[in-house]
């Protein structure tokens, strides 16, 4: 990697690289019951990256994917970790994507919604997290049916179930942990969207800080460590991004 000393200055100037955990996404980041230092596979990224930079890493814990980018976009955090979606890129550069995930609906056994056309129907409410990626795709997808959002991914299924809600929309660890405490729910046979996670960071960083950023992240899959990092914190059901050298990325 080069010019890491100029990353560093434009990125830490002070010497900290400020990182927003989103604690709402399974998959990403955790924490432990005494509350402690997140942990997961964006705190592994960010660990890297401030390691490949000489600069100290500082984590700005947030519950949901919309604090995570109004901390991010408003410079309460330097960089985020986010779904690439078009209504976030007018304050936020992305690099390519790192992760995929997928977005899933749950609905009761005794439900008659059967397929991912059945969902979209006048009548029916889809209960989700506000400002999730997965909020951002809905919202621009369904026609008819109705959105009932959730202030984070956790309380997404209490309220799927005190409001009777017909569907439930999340990614797909988060309705497994969900459907593990909660009988008598299933998934429908398909997930409804591949949510592709890229590191997200203010775009006054400007394009030499994307293309460094995009480039860091190319390595990270070259040398297969978001692998390991999934390995490590035994995560089901997400695949490492493909390559996206030669492309043009979200970021540029």
């Amino acid at each position: 990697m080069k010019c890491v000393d100029k990353m560093a200055a434009l990125l830490a100037p002070e010497g900290r690289l400020r990182f927003s955990i989103n604690l709402g996404n399974p998959v990403l980041a955790r924490r432990d019951d005494e509350g402690l230092e997140p942990y997961g596979v964006s705190v592994d990224i960010a660990r890297a990256l401030a390691d490949c930079l000489g600069v100290q890493a500082e984590f700005v814990v947030v519950t949901s994917a919309r604090q995570s980018f109004e901390t991010v976009s408003s410079g309460w955090a330097d960089i985020g970790f986010f779904a690439v979606d078009p209504d976030r890129s007018d304050r936020l550069g992305f690099t390519a994507p790192y992760l995929h995930i997928e977005g899933w609906y749950a609905v009761r056994d005794d439900s008659p919604i059967r397929t991912l056309a059945e969902v979209d129907q006048p009548g029916h409410r889809v209960a989700l997290s506000h400002g999730s990626a997965y909020d951002l795709f809905l919202s621009r997808a369904l026609k008819k049916a109705d959105i009932v959002r959730a202030p984070n991914p956790q309380a997404v299924t209490p309220l799927f179930i005190s409001r009777q809600i017909e569907v439930m929309a999340a990614v797909r660890q988060q309705l497994d942990s969900d459907m593990a405490t909660t009988p008598g729910l299933r998934l429908l046979p398909e997930r409804f969207m591949c949510i592709e996670q890229s590191l997200g960071f203010r775009r006054c960083f400007g394009p030499e800080v994307a293309s460094y950023l995009s480039a860091f992240v190319e390595e990270l899959k070259e040398r297969k460590l978001i692998a390991c990092f999934l390995e490590r914190h035994a995560i089901g059901g997400a695949t490492v991004a493909p390559s996206a050298k030669g492309e043009e990325t979200a970021a540029a």
